[in-house]
């Protein structure tokens, strides 16, 4: 609830600067983007970024690395499951009720 005030309260300061908004992250589930949709409306347009486990798994692993992340690759393939769990209901939603254009 926090987020989505604080996106609202941004978005509604800009409302007369701007053509529209860029929003990268959020929603990261159904929930969300109900929520979202309730409160301040439906997107125009909404971009998924899509890529295979297997990109996402050797990304996450070189960027902790380059942290000192102590994540291992059984942690990094139950946080990309996690994911897919939360973000598979939304796609399809967003691909029946709104333009859903998938980046490859």
């Amino acid at each position: 609830g926090i987020v989505l005030e604080l996106l609202k309260e941004a978005m509604v300061s800009k409302l007369g600067d701007t053509k529209g908004f860029l929003i990268d992250g959020y929603p990261q589930d159904l929930k969300e983007a109900e929520e979202f949709e309730s409160k301040i409306g439906e997107p125009k347009l909404v971009f998924c970024l899509d890529c295979s486990a297997e990109t996402m798994s050797s990304r996450l692993l070189m960027s902790h690395q380059s942290s000192q992340h102590p994540d291992n690759t059984e942690t990094i393939k139950e946080e990309i499951e996690s994911y897919y769990q939360a973000s598979n209901p939304m796609i399809a939603y967003y691909e029946k009720t709104t333009q859903l254009c998938k980046v490859n």
